[in-house]
């Protein structure tokens, strides 16, 4: 059983595995978008109970995720400490935080970072020399944009003074 859902979590090329990472991205998807609607007042107003119906759903569903994904780990504790398992973590914490504080609601945005998955399911082989030439590029050019944003943080503060002046 445990070597069963490590194919479909872990293993991208099963045909399972594809349409579990596609079913986590839609729903990962789902999440932001209700957070972002109800940030809009009077869909917030109207609509509160509704979205906070979805939000615990959608809150239980990754919880389910990120449990099984440490139970069928081989190293879990690994798992729970890497970069994948950390921003799962995240992403199911504010909800939880919420339960028990209030005010941190907007913290769900962070599932956001859940979609970087997207990355490991597409395999964009096909782009990794084009993104190791861009950070070539940008690792050459980092004295030159070091300038630049210290040219443009120097005249922001100079501009914010003679307003604050002005006023």
């Amino acid at each position: 059983m445990k070597e069963k859902i490590y194919q479909i979590i872990f293993e991208h090329d099963t045909k399972a595995g594809k349409l579990f990472d596609v079913t986590l991205l839609w729903l990962i998807l789902l999440s932001v978008v209700v957070v972002i609607i109800e940030s809009i007042p009077y869909f917030h107003n109207n609509f509160f109970t509704g979205f906070y119906v979805i939000e615990l759903i959608l809150t239980f569903l990754f919880s389910i995720e990120y449990l099984l994904r440490i139970y069928s780990s081989p190293k879990p504790l690994q798992y729970i400490f890497s970069f994948w398992g950390l921003i799962d973590l995240l992403s199911i914490f504010p909800t939880y935080f919420e339960l028990f504080a209030s005010g941190y609601h907007y913290l769900l945005s962070v599932r956001i970072f859940r979609l970087l998955r997207v990355f490991r399911i597409l395999r964009l082989v096909r782009f990794n020399r084009e993104a190791q030439m861009l950070v070539n590029a940008l690792k050459d050019s980092m004295y030159k944009i070091s300038i630049f944003l210290l040219v443009v943080i120097a005249i922001v503060v100079l501009l914010g003074t003679l307003m604050y002046v002005i006023e």
